[in-house]
């Protein structure tokens, strides 16, 4: 029998206890999701996750001292990171994206179900999760940029099938992989196996990176452009115990 993979560790950044709480009650429900600290602002986020060494981070955007924007750049070189708030602003969305958060959430706006499989595919480096608005907000500043007038490659031009450019378009609408196959009538395994294949034919690691490149836009491969990819330390067990890497 295969034994169960470790659960996923999560660092809770939010300067709102109350919100704070709420989210680690949501998240310790998920029998893979295990939160092993929390953090009030930006600079006590830095000190916890090189403490305690968390698979991601669920930062939010406004906080004391040094808030969510700030912190990100750095905090993305101890663990990955997703933007989760109540922020909706399409300038600081970009940001933290381009600083290197690999998701950007907007409360009220996703399930439990969404959020532990949001962090999932950010820890195993298959998707990157954004709300709506975040999704619009990065297509929008795609179409602003000036290389965006240049012509989108075809799907053959990519190598992709007609049905792989399909769920890509829809990729690239926002839509999640679960309204992706209720759009499409498919399981939803058939379309994350069918953005699986995609991500290797593109040779990217991201969902955002794939979108990119439908869209004509240069990507390195491997991972979307300015978001380093960062080395995960030793799984902490419990809260600030064990030895510092």
């Amino acid at each position: 029998m295969t034994p169960s993979p470790p659960p996923i560790t999560v660092l809770a950044v939010d300067d709102n206890i109350v919100v704070r709480a709420g989210l680690i009650s949501l998240l310790e429900t998920a029998d893979d999701l295990v939160v092993v600290g929390e953090a009030g602002d930006g600079a006590e986020a830095i000190q916890r996750a090189r403490e305690l060494r968390p698979d991601v981070a669920l930062l939010d955007v406004r906080m004391p001292v040094r808030d969510g924007v700030d912190t990100v750049e750095e905090l993305s070189e101890l663990c990955r990171v997703i933007m989760l708030t109540h922020t909706e602003d399409p300038a600081t969305i970009h940001t933290a994206l381009q600083r290197g958060a690999r998701g950007y959430l907007v409360h009220g706006h996703f399930t439990l179900p969404e959020l532990s499989r949001a962090l999932r595919e950010v820890v195993r480096g298959t998707g990157s999760p954004l709300s709506p608005v975040a999704a619009t907000a990065v297509l929008d500043a795609m179409r602003a940029a000036p290389e965006s007038r240049s012509e989108r490659p075809s799907a053959q031009d990519l190598g992709l099938t007609e049905r792989e450019a399909q769920i890509l378009a829809c990729a690239a609408r926002g839509l999640s992989n679960s309204a992706i196959a209720h759009e499409l009538f498919l399981s939803e395994k058939t379309v994350k196996n069918h953005i699986n294949r995609i991500f290797r034919k593109l040779r990217v690691g991201t969902r955002a990176a794939a979108i990119a490149r439908w869209n004509g836009h240069p990507v390195p491969e491997g991972h979307l452009p300015g978001v380093p990819v960062p080395t995960t330390g030793p799984r902490r067990s419990r809260w600030g115990t064990g030895s510092r890497p």
